[in-house]
């Protein structure tokens, strides 16, 4: 067998932040790169840069202005089908297949700052992709590798955030939200890999907001970044491969999300 490395990375903005992902892919070499928040359209993606950093294969679902996302791969790409959840036909989802295993980038919707389906559309549309996700999920059939990563915009546990109690009504930690997390992994039989590394005691973050003033200090932090797999394919999983690596936040101009990685044997 051989190893199949995996990263998922909210980048904020890939034109801006393409330095950092050479940094990134130069130091820990991911054979595959699943990238959010792209904020630009196909024709803008810098596919030339990728290639240079050894990432020629690339999957993009572009939109001008916001969401987007991106798959780049040393390996090539097999299409694959693209999961509706998105009901706004919003660039959220990307879907391909890399030397045998499906690989489904998502970003779900944010949700905005009211957790009330009436009073904010955004957090309707939220809660919606995460039924339709749990829809998906829970009728698949096929025992076949799947990977599901990306910035779900959701911290699911008590210790993936730095305050439960605090956050128990703002939107990304709300009961709702959790347990629609909780749902889609066990109806889906999806197995959380974080937490197959990290005792569901420790806390656990990928994301720190701008808003802090020293986020290394407070360490504020919410896990909002994952990497799923489905049970048969979670045996294949590398425990030591894991890693979320805070050091990007310090890096000049970083996004407010880390890289988050897992490798297989294929």
């Amino acid at each position: 067998m051989t190893r199949l490395s995996v990263a998922t990375w909210n980048i904020n903005s890939v034109r801006l932040r393409a330095g950092l992902v050479q940094r990134f892919v130069e130091e820990y070499r991911p054979d595959v790169l699943c990238l959010q928040e792209i904020k630009c359209r196909n024709g803008e993606f810098p596919s030339a840069a990728f290639t240079e950093m050894g990432l020629p294969h690339l999957h993009i679902r572009g939109q001008k202005g916001w969401h987007g996302v991106a798959i780049a791969s040393r390996l090539p790409l097999e299409a694959a089908e693209q999961p509706a959840f998105c009901r706004h036909e919003e660039a959220r989802v990307a879907s391909v297949k890399v030397a045998g295993v499906t690989i489904h980038n998502l970003y779900v919707p944010a949700g905005g700052d009211e957790p009330d389906t009436e009073m904010n559309p955004k957090f309707d549309h939220k809660l919606s992709f995460l039924d339709r996700m749990e829809a998906h999920y829970a009728a698949r059939k096929s025992s076949d590798p799947l990977v599901v990563v990306g910035d779900l915009n959701v911290a699911p546990g008590e210790h993936d955030v730095w305050g439960h109690k605090q956050l128990l009504n703002v939107v990304s930690h709300t009961p709702v939200e959790t347990e629609a997390i909780g749902r889609i992994l066990t109806r889906g039989g999806l197995v959380d890999l974080a937490r197959v590394v990290h005792p569901p005691t420790e806390k656990v973050f990928s994301w720190w907001s701008y808003r802090s003033p020293d986020w290394t200090k407070n360490d504020r932090g919410r896990r909002l970044d994952h990497i799923w797999a489905n049970t048969d394919f979670a045996s294949r999983f590398i425990r030591e491969s894991f890693a979320i690596h805070k050091n990007a936040r310090a890096w000049e101009k970083p996004s407010d999300h880390v890289p988050v990685v897992a490798a297989f044997e294929v």
